[in-house]
Formats: C-alpha cells, sequence, structure tokens
C-alpha cells in the first residue's frame, strides 16, 4: 500500500532514466569500442573469413601504428610528412574561414549578395569539388599551394551558409531596438548581428575543420606531394593495409586536435551560449 502525500507537501516530477542512459560517457565509448575491435578481430585474425589485404587484423593494425609513431617519434620522414599535411591543413582552413566570412557577411548583409552571388556559390557548391584538383595542379603546380587551395575550396561553403544564417539569428525585436536607438548599419552588424551568430559560424567552422582535412588529403592523394596522402597512396599501391590504416588513424587524431581546437575557441569566446547537452561535443 503506498502512502499518500499531504496536500502541503510539494509534488516533484522526475524523469526516469533508462538503465543505458546511466551508464558514463567513457564506459560506453570503451564498450562500443570493445565491441568493435571483437568483431574485428574475429572476422580477420580468429577465423579468416576477410582477407587481410581486404582488412588488416588488429594486432597488424597495432603492430603498424607502433612502427608508425617510432617513425614519427624519432624525426623519421613519416614527421615530415606529418608536418607537411599539418601546413597544409592550417593554411587552407585560415583561408576559408576568412574567405567563407566574408562571403557570409555579404549574402547575409546585402540584397546584391543574397540575390545575385547565393545562387552562384551553391551552383558551384553543388560541383564535384574532388574534379577540380587536375584545376588547382595545372594552375598551382604540384606543390603545397594546390592542396591548400584544394581544401579551402571544399571547407568555405559551410562557412559562408553558417555566417549569413548567424547574421539573421537575430529577432526583429533586437533590430528595432537598435534602430530605434540610431545605431547605423556596421553598429548593428558588429553589436547585435555578429555576437549572435556566432554560434551558428561556429557550427560552420567546426564543419570546415573536418572537411578541410578531407580536402587536404584528396589533394595529396590526386596530386602527389610529401603528405600523409601520399603516403597512403604509396602503401595502398604496394596492398600495405595495415600501414594505410594506421596512417588514417593519425590522420584522424590531427583532424580531432583542429576540431576540438575550433570547440575550444567557442567555450571562449561564446560563453553565453554554452548549452550542458549530455555528450555534447564542442
Amino acid at each position: 500500500m503506498t502512502a499518500t502525500p499531504s496536500p502541503d507537501q510539494d509534488t516533484v516530477w522526475v524523469e526516469h532514466v533508462d538503465l543505458i542512459d546511466r551508464v558514463p560517457r567513457w564506459a560506453a565509448m570503451l564498450a562500443l569500442a570493445a565491441i568493435v575491435i571483437g568483431i574485428w578481430d574475429l572476422a580477420t585474425a580468429r577465423t579468416g573469413w576477410v582477407s587481410p589485404i581486404i582488412l588488416p587484423s588488429p594486432g597488424e593494425t597495432l603492430d603498424d601504428l607502433i612502427f608508425v609513431g617510432r617513425n614519427l617519434l624519432t624525426g623519421g620522414y613519416m614527421l615530415e610528412a606529418l608536418w607537411t599535411t599539418t601546413r597544409t591543413v592550417f593554411w587552407a582552413f585560415v583561408i576559408a574561414a576568412a574567405i567563407g566570412f566574408s562571403l557570409g557577411v555579404l549574402v547575409g548583409e546585402t540584397r546584391f549578395g543574397e540575390r545575385a552571388v547565393m545562387p552562384y556559390l551553391v551552383a558551384i557548391d553543388t560541383m564535384p569539388k574532388v574534379a577540380f584538383a587536375p584545376l588547382f595542379i595545372a594552375w598551382l603546380g604540384f606543390d603545397i599551394a594546390s592542396k591548400v587551395a584544394l581544401a579551402a575550396f571544399i571547407a568555405t561553403f559551410p562557412i559562408i551558409v553558417s555566417t549569413a544564417a548567424g547574421l539573421a539569428a537575430a529577432s526583429e525585436n533586437e533590430r528595432l531596438l537598435f534602430k530605434s536607438i540610431g545605431a547605423g548599419r556596421w553598429q548593428t552588424l558588429v553589436r547585435l548581428k555578429l555576437p549572435t551568430g556566432l554560434p551558428y559560424i561556429f557550427t560552420g567552422l567546426k564543419i570546415a575543420a573536418v572537411g578541410v582535412m578531407a580536402g587536404a588529403i584528396t589533394g595529396e592523394f590526386l596530386g602527389g606531394g610529401q603528405g600523409f596522402g601520399a603516403l597512403i597512396r604509396e602503401s595502398a599501391s604496394m596492398l600495405d593495409t595495415p600501414r594505410v590504416f594506421s596512417l588514417i588513424l593519425y590522420l584522424s587524431l590531427l583532424g580531432l586536435g583542429l576540431f576540438f581546437l575550433v570547440a575550444w575557441a567557442e567555450r571562449r569566446l561564446v560563453f553565453w551560449n554554452r548549452a550542458d547537452r549530455p555528450g555534447g561535443v564542442g
């Protein structure tokens, strides 16, 4: 028999949380990784269902990860390749952020940008960007410049869209308030629209941080050079799949580093919009 609460007692509504949602994030990630590695090991090393040419076993991949790590720590040729890729990613991201933000302001703040420029940007974005790699190589050569151009080209459009959307995020009442106190177009942009739109802009920067990695590696894969993309191409041509996997995993660390750097900057600059979402990133 359950006790009936007295009328003077406060009634508190408690949300029911399933058992799976109570598992800590780190434990859930470790469990998922263990399951994936277990299935991977079963399909390769234990049963041989999958050929090692197609998918290396976890043990082979771990051995190659250690080899690549030692080469990086001892200043071998892979460290130089990683530094080349890092420079490509960095400069491509900087250029994409500058061009994307500028065009986003043009599109979001002017009728000319919205009506005349945006349709061309959308048309360009729908094109297969990898197909532009031979053009960038023909224009800029096989050096790092062509890879930077391709990576920046791939990463620019998300920043344009997010910047334009961010500038439109301010409410009509806020705009009328600024207009009523005599704020000009530039003052409204700097003091209202940009601060309000920062969460949107950083969302585009996070997407660009992922896209710029894909562009840099694609450029190195197709256009030669000395980066990790070239090492992946060489390893794949020799059917050295453990080396391909290990290089990709190290590249993922570089991509994660750039992503979390943008997320850190967002937490510092957009501190008023910190959403405490379970399992959220950034």
